[in-house]
């Protein structure tokens, strides 16, 4: 059945053009999302230490930072730097994102994590009452040290520092899994001998038991010596007077040894949350402090773990075009409409290049067809069969009204013409039969 005229662009054949086309789009949209994810998440969970750790106040800072660009970071407490990568490596945890010092992990271990560059410097503080840790005052005793909780950093180093120093649990001292604030008010009070903190400069915990008369801050034995042997160590020194010059604490300076720490997370992280980050952490971490000095950190340094390629670029660059210039989610939805129009454009090309033939096809297809029904109508009559005359008089009467209904461009009405031509020709024939 012909298609009636119109004076739109044969309506059945563009609608089923666009219905492709739809479709066609459709599915590489779909597998543009599905398969490169280029919708980044707005739920992004980092681990801290608990409420009133430096860690927890430096999430809190982040968290501020990337709420300003419409992503929420949720803080997930753990027990400390060990703990931040168990959860860090199991892809079920929800944890993307942590400061872990170095020391606590490598590459090879951890082939899902990589490193968005260091941060900070994260001494290891071993406050005592006395000289406890000289050799002759640790053989007199059994003591009692404070090396923090299990899963934390600081247990991680103390077990490993007082190992080297001939110390070890239930030897000759009692190793206490003591959380930071326990530890500090033991301390204090004379309960334990000493406790040993991983911690920034600007802990409250560091502040107070600097402040404490009776107990005192150790110089860090053989420091070049531990340079040496755990590259990820450096050694820092913390001036006297620094807390409080009017009292002068403390009294001396004071050898350190800190790993620094980075900011580590899954290597699947969306990377324009990683430029997020890294955007954060220059805001954050750039200043001077203690032990550096302005824009020293963040730095492209690769500790333990690899830098992600986001992170190298922004070190080179700084964070992408379109981030840098425009709305954090409407630089997402042009990056989006980027990396979809290439496949886009690949789809379309060959269909654009083709539809003219197509579509030619079609429309030489509905003349062809009442040809081909011509055709036959002639060869009938060609058999010379009077008493069918009449039939065939009524049918290509059918033909000839279907092909003046029949609408086309003006570019194939030649073809129509033609035939409504030979429609007339049979019909003289017909007449003289």
């Amino acid at each position: 059945m012909a298609v009636p005229d119109h004076p739109l662009f044969q309506r059945k054949y563009l609608a089923w053009t666009l219905v492709a086309l739809a479709v066609a789009v459709a599915a590489v949209v779909w597998l543009a999302f599905g398969l490169l994810k280029p919708t980044p998440p707005r739920v992004v969970t980092m681990a801290t230490a608990a409420e009133g750790s430096i860690s927890a106040e430096l999430g809190k800072r982040y968290r501020e930072l990337l709420a300003r660009d419409g992503v929420e970071l949720r803080l997930s407490p753990a027990a400390g730097a060990v703990a931040y990568v168990e959860r860090l490596r199991d892809s079920k945890s929800g944890v993307s994102v942590a400061v872990v010092p170095g020391g606590i992990t490598t590459g090879r271990e951890s082939p899902e994590l990589v490193s968005l560059g260091t941060l900070f410097y994260e001494p290891l503080w071993i406050f005592s009452r006395g000289r406890v840790l000289a050799e002759r005052e640790r053989l007199s005793r059994k003591l009692r040290i404070s090396v923090g909780v299990e899963g934390s950093g600081s247990r991680a180093f103390s077990v490993e520092f007082l190992a080297r120093l001939g110390i070890e649990d239930g030897r000759n001292a009692s190793l206490l899994a003591l959380p930071s604030g326990e530890a500090a008010e033991k301390l204090v009070r004379g309960e334990i001998d000493a406790a040993i903190l991983l911690d920034a400069w600007e802990s409250p915990l560091v502040k107070q038991l600097l402040a404490v008369r009776d107990v005192h801050l150790v110089n860090a034995p053989r420091a070049d010596s531990w340079v040496a042997l755990y590259p990820y160590l450096n050694k820092v020194v913390l001036p006297a007077g620094v807390a409080d010059m009017a009292r002068d604490v403390p009294p001396t300076s004071v050898t350190l040894l800190a790993p620094k720490a980075s900011l580590v997370v899954r290597k699947d992280l969306h990377p324009a949350i990683q430029y997020l980050l890294l955007q954060a952490a220059a805001q954050i971490h750039s200043g001077p402090g203690v032990f550096n000095k302005a824009g020293d950190f963040p730095a492209p340094e690769s500790i333990d773990l690899p830098l992600s390629d986001q992170a190298r670029q922004f070190y080179k660059t700084g964070p992408p075009f379109l981030q840098r210039h425009l709305p954090f989610w409407l630089a997402i939805l042009i990056q989006q409409l980027l990396v979809l129009l290439i496949p886009v454009l690949g789809l379309l090309y060959p269909l654009l290049r083709f539809a003219p033939a197509v579509f030619a096809w079609a429309m030489r297809r509905k003349i062809f067809r009442l040809y081909r029904e011509l055709k036959l109508l002639d060869d009938e009559l060609a058999a010379r069969h009077p008493h069918r005359v009449e039939d065939l008089t009524a049918r290509l009467e059918r033909l000839d009204e279907e092909a003046d209904r029949l609408w086309l461009p003006i570019s194939f009405r030649p073809l129509l013409y033609q035939l409504r031509m030979h429609i007339s020709l049979v019909r003289e024939r017909m007449k003289r039969a």
